[in-house]
């Protein structure tokens, strides 16, 4: 009699676990579902605001119901603020047999109780970076960025002059006298911490270093770079643009207006030609058409690629609104 007991004891038991395991798996894939929805439109309104996939449910319904086992949830609701650059998607289930929102549950049902509801939301924002990292000390002149995004190829060399941009106010075409585009990088890395918010009472730290040569300690940086783009991937890095330069040489301050998302393909810094890993790729990239139109040789000191529109998922940054450099991130907020 005890035996008899206690396996009903038992069986009720395992029944439970069954149940409250399909609850979970459920759960689970709502959310996953929920959560691909939610960063999927944010990526495309990230990209293009007036995108049909951004202002309506059909790709939010899509990725929901990709990540449900058998292929069907029900996307319950979507709110979408374009203004806030916010997006919140909230996933349900959709067994077919069950009432709506509800999962069918096999041995609770000797209990009377056939189905329970089960949900999930998610939440994701984008905007472009307005303090982060930069993985490399380098800034350009606004000149250089203005109506290039996914433009084509371009050399953008780190000591300007006006002839290569005859419309550009600042000095030297973009740099300073003595200045060749590089930014004091954090200590031990290659990169420099930029924040655009700083210049609010005329004064902003970040500082020009003086030098034609690239700094000593972005090998690894250079040989990622190169490591991509020999594999066949991109290497897109976000990098600053500045809009005004005061003092000069060492004392000369660039101020910061917003980061570009720049594909790289070769560059060169340093007084020999293809020779990595501070010269790459530099005499005839692939996929620049013309030779002559994406080559740096010679004196040249720079780097060669397209500015484009990119939208990455990257952690470390504080967002802000939307620039027209191209540059945008995406984030889970739930």
């Amino acid at each position: 009699m005890i035996v008899a007991i206690m396996l009903v004891v038992l069986l009720g038991s395992v029944a439970i676990a069954v149940d409250v395991g399909v609850l979970y798996s459920e759960h689970a894939q709502l959310q996953n579902g929920a959560d691909a929805a939610a960063i999927g439109v944010a990526q495309k309104c990230a990209r293009n605001s007036a995108d049909t996939l951004c202002t309506t449910s059909t790709l939010a319904a899509t990725l929901a119901n990709q990540n449900a086992l058998d292929g069907s949830s029900n996307l319950r609701s979507i709110a979408l603020d374009t203004t806030g650059r916010k997006v919140v998607v909230a996933t349900t289930a959709a067994e077919k047999g069950a009432p709506v929102d509800s999962v069918s549950l096999f041995f609770a049902d000797v209990l009377g109780i056939p189905t329970a509801k089960v949900g999930a939301t998610s939440s994701a924002v984008w905007g472009s970076p307005a303090k982060g990292p930069t993985a490399f000390p380098l800034a350009f002149s606004i000149c250089q960025v203005q109506n290039m995004v996914d433009k084509g190829l371009q050399v953008l060399q780190n000591k300007d002059s006006k002839s290569a941009n005859p419309g550009c106010t600042l000095p030297s075409g973009g740099t300073v006298p003595g200045g060749f585009g590089w930014l004091a990088q954090d200590p031990g890395k290659c990169g420099a911490s930029i924040d655009l918010s700083i210049d609010k009472g005329g004064s902003d730290p970040t500082n020009t270093k003086t030098g034609n040569s690239a700094p000593s300690n972005c090998e690894a940086t250079l040989n990622g770079w190169a490591a991509d783009i020999n594999a066949g991937r991109k290497a897109i890095v976000l990098l600053p643009v500045f809009d005004r330069v005061t003092g000069t040489g060492a004392g000369a301050v660039y101020h910061l207006t917003a980061f570009a998302a720049f594909n790289v393909v070769g560059w060169k810094f340093s007084g020999q030609d293809n020779t990595s890993p501070y010269s790459f790729n530099n005499s005839a990239p692939k996929g620049s058409g013309s030779a002559a139109a994406a080559t740096c040789t010679g004196d040249c000191r720079g780097v060669i690629g397209q500015f484009v529109t990119y939208v990455s998922l990257a952690d470390g940054y504080t967002l802000g609104p939307v620039s027209p450099y191209g540059a945008t991130i995406v984030r889970p907020t739930l």
